[in-house]
C-alpha cells in the first residue's frame, strides 16, 4: 500500500515535470490536433472502405488520431524520456532513493494514461462539435478498454525499447524506426484496403493496427454487435505481456 501510494504521488511530480517543458506538451498535445485537422481538410470529405460499408474519412481519422495520440504519449514519449534521464545520471540517483522503483515507474505510467486519456477525450470533443463524428453512446465501455489496454502495452513497450538505446542522443532515431513505419501500415494516416496482402499481414503482427482498427469499429457509426475484435484485444495482450516482461528483465538504470 506505501508503494502505491508513493506511486500516486509520483503523478504529481510527472505532471509538474511535463508542464515545465513546453517542447514536450507541444509534441503530445498539439501535433496530434495538427494531423487530424491537415487530414480532414485535404481529406475528410473522400470514403474508404470498411468491414461495415463505406465510410467517412472524416469518421475514420478522428480515431486514428486518438491510436497515434495514445502511442506518440505512452511509447514515444516514455521511451524518450526515460533514455535522457537514464543517460543523465537521474534514474540512477533515483535507484539509489528510498522510493520503491515500482512507485516511480507506476507514476510515470499513470501519468501517460491521464494525458493518453485527456488528449483522447479533446480529439472526442473535436470531432463531435467540428467534423460531426461521434461516438455511439453503447460504445463507450468498449473504447474505455481499448484505452487502458493500448495505453498500458504502448507504455510497457516505451519502457522495454530503452534497452536497445545506447544513449539520449540516439534515442529520436531508434524510437522513430520503431514506431513509424508501422504507423504508415497499419491505417493511421491513409487506408491500407487497397494494400497488397503481406502488408496487412506484418501490420496485424504488431500492435498498432489493431489498436487503430479496435478503434475505428467503436467509432464506426454502422458497426453492431460486438465492436471489438478479440484477435485485436489478444495481439495487443501479447505484447502488453511481451513488454512487461522484458522491461523487467533489460531495463536499466544506470547509464550505459
Amino acid at each position: 500500500m506505501k508503494s502505491i501510494k508513493l506511486g500516486f504521488r509520483q503523478i504529481i511530480y510527472e505532471h509538474k515535470a511535463f508542464r515545465r517543458n513546453p517542447v514536450s506538451a507541444f509534441f503530445t498535445f498539439i501535433l496530434p490536433l495538427l494531423f487530424l485537422f491537415i487530414l480532414n481538410i485535404i481529406l475528410g470529405n473522400n470514403t474508404a472502405e470498411s468491414s461495415n460499408g463505406l465510410i467517412n474519412l472524416s469518421t475514420m481519422y478522428i480515431p486514428t488520431m486518438a491510436a497515434f495520440s495514445i502511442i506518440n504519449s505512452a511509447y514515444t514519449s516514455m521511451a524518450m524520456n526515460l533514455s535522457i534521464s537514464r543517460d543523465r545520471g537521474i534514474l540512477k540517483r533515483i535507484k539509489g532513493t528510498p522510493l520503491p522503483k515500482s512507485s516511480f515507474l507506476l507514476g510515470k505510467i499513470a501519468h501517460n494514461t491521464l494525458i493518453s486519456s485527456t488528449l483522447v477525450f479533446i480529439i472526442i470533443v473535436v470531432g463531435e462539435l467540428i467534423f460531426d463524428v461521434r461516438v455511439p453512446r453503447n460504445n463507450l465501455p468498449a473504447l474505455f478498454i481499448v484505452l487502458l489496454l493500448g495505453t498500458a502495452t504502448f507504455c510497457s513497450l516505451g519502457i522495454a525499447v530503452t534497452s536497445l538505446i545506447p544513449n539520449a542522443d540516439a534515442s529520436p532515431a531508434i524510437v522513430n524506426a520503431s514506431i513509424l513505419p508501422l504507423l504508415f501500415i497499419s491505417e493511421v494516416f491513409i487506408p491500407m484496403h487497397n494494400a497488397p496482402s503481406w502488408i496487412n499481414l506484418i501490420a496485424q503482427i504488431f500492435p498498432v493496427r489493431p489498436l487503430s482498427i479496435s478503434l475505428q469499429e467503436i467509432f464506426n457509426p454502422s458497426a453492431s454487435g460486438l465492436v471489438i475484435d478479440m484477435i485485436d484485444l489478444l495481439v495487443l495482450c501479447s505484447w502488453l505481456t511481451l513488454g512487461t516482461i522484458s522491461s523487467i528483465r533489460y531495463f536499466s538504470w544506470d547509464p550505459k
